[in-house]
C-alpha cells in the first residue's frame, strides 16, 4: 500500500493547466473532425452532381450508392438516399470548395442542414454561415436568427451620425455601432 505524499505547493496550477490543454486539443480534434466530414459530405454531393449532370443519373442510382455504402460501411451513420441527396443539396447551394473549407467546414451538419432548408438565396446562407461561425451560434440561435431575419435589422439601429458627425467620421462610428 503506497501513502499519499502531499502535493507540492504548485501541484493545483499543474493540474490545472494540464486539464485546460487535454479540453483544448479534445476540442481542436473535434473541429478538425468535423471540418473532415463537412468536406467528405462536399466531395461525395460533388461527385453524384457531376454523375447527374455527365450521366443522367436519376434517384434510383442515389438509392443504389446508398445501399452500397451501408454495406461496405455498415459502422457509419448518414449514408442513407435522404443524406446522399442533402449532400448533393449541399454541393450545389456551396458550388466552389474554397467557401466551404473556409466557412461552411466550420459549421456542424446540422447547422448547414439548417441553412439549406429554410435559406434559398446563397448571399443569405452565406451571411447566416457566417455569424453563426462568429459567434458560435447553436443550431436552435441560428434557426431563431434566420426566423427572425436578423439579416433585414443587422446594423440598422436608428441613429443621428449622418446628420451630426462628418462623413468619414458617421460611417466609421455606424460600423463601430454594428460591432
Amino acid at each position: 500500500m503506497t501513502e499519499s505524499l502531499p502535493a507540492p505547493q504548485t501541484y493545483p496550477a499543474l493540474l490545472a493547466t494540464l486539464k485546460a490543454r487535454i479540453r483544448d486539443a479534445r476540442l481542436r480534434a473535434a473541429i478538425s473532425v468535423n471540418r473532415e466530414l463537412i468536406l467528405l459530405y462536399w466531395e461525395i454531393g460533388h461527385d453524384i452532381l457531376l454523375r447527374q449532370a455527365v450521366e443522367g443519373w436519376g434517384t434510383s442510382v442515389i438509392d443504389r450508392l446508398a445501399r452500397d455504402l451501408r454495406r461496405d460501411f455498415p459502422d457509419m451513420t448518414g449514408l442513407s438516399p435522404r443524406n446522399l441527396k442533402y449532400r448533393r443539396a449541399f454541393a450545389e447551394a456551396w458550388p466552389g470548395p474554397a467557401i466551404v473549407q473556409q466557412l461552411v467546414a466550420q459549421l456542424p451538419w446540422g447547422h448547414n442542414i439548417r441553412l439549406l432548408e429554410t435559406l434559398k438565396q446563397p448571399e443569405e446562407r452565406a451571411w447566416y454561415a457566417s455569424q453563426a461561425v462568429e459567434h458560435g451560434w447553436s443550431r436552435a440561435v441560428l434557426a431563431h436568427q434566420i426566423e427572425g431575419r436578423l439579416i433585414d435589422r443587422a446594423g440598422k439601429a436608428p441613429t443621428n451620425f449622418a446628420q451630426t458627425l462628418p462623413s468619414p467620421q458617421s460611417d466609421l462610428a455606424r460600423e463601430l455601432l454594428k460591432d
